[in-house]
């Protein structure tokens, strides 16, 4: 069985790609996928030359023989077109003897095909890879097991952090997160939180915040945020469904509009110590991984990722290294900086002419946006206080390729193998991944939402 879970955060092609097998579908490990299940997905829908930001949040029961009923989903896409809203659906799947296995989403006028890789507690990461012909839909996103127990508007109660990324009605990307007190009845208190859009962060001054389990039987419910950012008021509705008391995967329900952008995300139990939190918070290694978009002269986004290692001292100052995908080029930064950490959890950050804003879950844990155009977005979680040598790296995992920024990256899930040798360890896979999509080139003429690129008569 699967010990870890690795999150990959790749926006380009890997080495892995070598070694892509054929999906399994043989059934013989189905009741590995059994019970009540929560989903977040985030993707994109179109072609090569153009595509928008889609997303879906829902829930489905799963037999254990391959069977999943009691499905219900809401999606969103940035593309405009029709949203589905509490839309029921069934659906089949099937598990390899590689803990890989394929689904098949029956929907009202369609369905979705899906490939996954089982985690050893149950949970399963996941992408969409209907994109047959360089058209369709692509992206990435985790199904987990729910506490069907927390299905009430009282069992969302106490503090929470949120994050959530997406994309505008121009594909220009944007990012949101936050924090708030539930009182399990359906106000939420205490709230701040900071959009990042268009390469300015925005604090959000609030004026409402409510929230409601609608209904106890799927966990669906829906929360909504009002506030002002830079003199504007504005407002933010959110269809949400509970994995837990501790975690509520959220969708940004609204049609999507130049003052509302498409994100999707999660919101988790902020574990505030006595007293509030303090720059004493952050005092340790802290790995983080982010996914962006860059211009780099193009006039379009191009994909970009972030995976370091950021190192505060606990009294206001850091250090960072890490490695990026800018530009379609690799490259490797260390520098250093300095952080401010509020009682509420929200943290402030420069480094290098650069200026970052943390929420905290916990100490040494939070999400975390860069205010400049790329708006990265991603998380921070503590590193293992361990040695690091090849040795540190053995034995079977699961991951996948998070958070695709646009329609040209190149989205995966499987089942990994690691052999701890030395000096030079062994890497195995067994992925599925989307197929490659129609070039990009002023031969071809853009059509939407869902044909193939077509030549320029």
């Amino acid at each position: 069985m699967r010990k870890l879970n690795v999150l990959l955060i790749l926006s380009f092609a890997l080495f892995f790609a070598s070694k892509v097998q054929g999906q399994t579908n043989s059934g013989v490990n189905n009741a590995e996928l059994k019970g009540s299940y929560a989903f977040t997905f985030s993707g994109n829908s179109g072609n090569a030359n153009v595509s928008s930001g889609f997303a879906s949040v829902g829930r489905f029961t799963a037999d254990g023989a391959g069977n999943l009923t009691n499905g219900e989903l809401d999606t969103n896409s940035a593309g405009g077109g029709a949203r589905m809203v509490a839309q029921p659906f069934t659906g089949t799947y099937s598990i390899g003897a590689d803990n890989r296995g394929v689904m098949t989403l029956n929907i009202f006028g369609g369905s979705a095909r899906l490939a996954f890789a089982m985690l050893a507690n149950g949970n399963a990461q996941f992408i969409e890879f209907d994109a047959a012909g360089g058209a369709g839909t692509i992206g990435s996103g985790t199904m987990e097991k729910v506490d069907t127990s927390a299905y009430s508007t009282a069992g969302i109660a106490g503090d929470y952090a949120f994050g959530a990324a997406g994309l505008d009605n121009i594909n220009s990307r944007a990012s949101v997160q936050g924090r708030f007190t539930s009182n399990g009845t359906g106000t939420l208190t205490n709230v701040a939180g900071d959009v990042n859009a268009y390469g300015t962060n925005y604090s959000m001054n609030f004026t409402a915040a409510n929230y409601a389990v609608s209904n106890t039987a799927t966990g669906r419910g829906t929360m909504n945020l009002a506030f002002t950012f830079g003199g504007t008021p504005d407002s933010l509705n959110f269809v949400f469904y509970v994995v837990n008391s501790g975690k509520v995967f959220i969708m940004e329900s609204d049609a999507v509009s130049p003052a509302t952008p498409l994100v999707n995300g999660v919101m988790v139990q902020q574990q505030v110590p006595a007293g509030g939190f303090t720059n004493a918070s952050l005092d340790g290694n802290i790995v983080i991984y982010l996914t962006g978009l860059s211009n780099c002269g193009t006039g379009s986004g191009v994909p970009k990722a972030v995976a370091g290692l950021l190192t505060p001292s606990g009294s206001g100052a850091l250090t960072i290294t890490y490695d990026e995908n800018y530009c379609r080029a690799p490259n490797n930064v260390t520098a250093s900086g300095t952080y401010s950490v509020a009682a509420n959890g929200r943290a402030s950050m420069a480094i290098g002419g650069y200026s970052l804003v943390a929420y905290l879950v916990k100490s040494n844990q939070f999400f975390l946006s860069v205010s400049d155009a790329n708006v990265l977005f991603g998380f921070g979680e503590p590193q293992a206080a361990i040695s690091f040598t090849d040795s540190a790296l053995k034995g079977a995992y699961a991951g996948f390729a998070t958070y695709p920024s646009t329609f040209a990256v190149t989205v995966f899930s499987g089942e990994f193998g690691a052999d701890g040798s030395s000096p030079t360890g062994n890497l195995t896979a067994s992925v599925s991944s989307t197929p490659k999509v129609c070039p990009r080139s002023s031969n071809f003429r853009r059509t939407w939402p869902l044909f193939p690129c077509l030549p320029i008569n």
